[in-house]
């Protein structure tokens, strides 16, 4: 069933065809009423996509979509926030919302339009934007795709590592600005016992020292919240903070923004690393004291930034960042973008399986997580 994203009829899918959407309804008896409550429950759950066009074709596309359909009665086509905003009548029945990027906050008015709605499917990564205390009053159930949208960050992440470690970022650029072959001096640490220093633990840190477990690198982590027996089982020595700049060949950066963590990298993190040491910062940028880690980078030119994010995004004019040539820059590609995203809708897919069937939702996220989450 392929779902256009245009919506220009009144007539939308039903499970017997094609119904009228906000067609005036005679009055019911207890009866009638109660008849028609078990006949929804018989039926098939009804459904929206409700997400920006670009993400739902990145995200679910039509083959998904055939596949969401076979399970799920969609009571329109897919719709963006501005078409919604014209036809907020089509949530009245909704059961269950397939969303993603662009799917707007579920705050009150939302929810008073939409008296059915107790599933949300969440094609993207935080959904911390998206959901408000009215949400969690309602007792929704929220599911998202941010553990998998955590495999392509781990994916770049444990490539940016092996790269760092035999310095290949500072031979390309070497070439790429001076026109020929830096040298092979000083320190080329390699992968064989060396170290790498993980913060934060969380979807995307944890799945890292996972994929690092079958090498030969010894990997160390900063996370207050991580039981120290799950490290233990990923192979992974918690350390402080401090420890991790200052042992690590390799730093990678995880963790989540949040108000208390920002700023929380600063020079001083910097200027203790080991000699020819690399940062890589696949979080957020808001979380490095910026001014502070350039200013060490200028005096320690040993030192090499990898940098996936920044702050703010793109890097302002006179941004010192692109010029220095110990630093290396890349527009927020570590999440999930084309065919990557389509393992977010395939994921979805299967917690709607798990839950039609009455199984524990695998991806599931409650009010208390959030807390930790960016």
């Amino acid at each position: 069933m392929k779902l256009p994203h245009s919506n220009p009829g009144i007539l939308v899918p039903s499970g017997n065809g094609t119904r009228p959407l906000g067609k005036t309804r005679s009055a019911a008896t207890p009866a009638t009423a109660a008849a028609a409550a078990a006949a929804r429950r018989a039926a098939k759950p009804r459904a929206l996509f409700l997400l920006d066009d670009w993400a739902y074709d990145s995200v679910y596309g039509s083959e998904v979509a055939d596949e969401l359909a076979a399970r799920v009665d969609f009571v329109a086509a897919p719709v963006d926030a501005a078409r919604l905003a014209e036809r907020p009548e089509v949530l009245r029945e909704v059961e269950f919302l397939f969303g993603g990027w662009g799917t707007p906050p579920m705050d009150g008015a939302f929810l008073a339009r939409a008296p059915e709605l107790r599933a949300v499917f969440y094609g993207a990564g935080s959904i911390k934007r998206l959901v408000t205390d009215a949400f969690w009053r309602r007792g929704i159930t929220i599911t998202s795709g941010c553990a998998l949208n955590a495999v392509p960050v781990a994916e770049y992440t444990v490539g940016a590592i092996f790269l760092s470690l035999k310095h290949a970022w500072r031979f390309a650029m070497g070439m790429a600005r001076g026109g020929r072959y830096l040298p092979k001096s000083g320190v080329l640490p390699g992968a064989f016992r060396t170290t790498v220093g993980l913060v934060s633990l969380g979807a995307i840190g944890a799945r890292v020292a996972g994929m690092l477990r079958a090498t030969d690198l010894r990997v160390i982590a900063h996370d207050p919240y991580f039981p120290p027996a799950a490290a233990a089982a990923l192979g992974v020595q918690l350390v402080p903070l401090d420890e991790v700049f200052k042992r690590s060949h390799v730093v990678s950066l995880h963790t989540p923004w949040l108000p208390e963590t920002e700023g929380m990298i600063t020079g001083r993190h910097f200027e203790s690393m080991r000699r020819g040491a690399t940062f890589i910062n696949t979080a957020r940028g808001i979380l490095v004291r910026e001014a502070e880690m350039v200013g060490v980078l200028r005096r320690r030119t040993d030192l090499t930034a990898v940098l996936d994010v920044v702050f703010p995004e793109p890097p302002p004019p006179d941004s010192p960042l692109p010029a220095l040539p110990n630093v290396v820059l890349t527009p927020h590609i570590a999440g999930a973008h084309d065919e990557e995203c389509r393992r977010l809708g395939r994921g979805l897919l299967e917690e709607l399986d798990r839950l039609l069937a009455g199984r524990p939702l695998r991806w599931r996220i409650t009010r208390g997580q959030t807390a930790r989450m960016a």
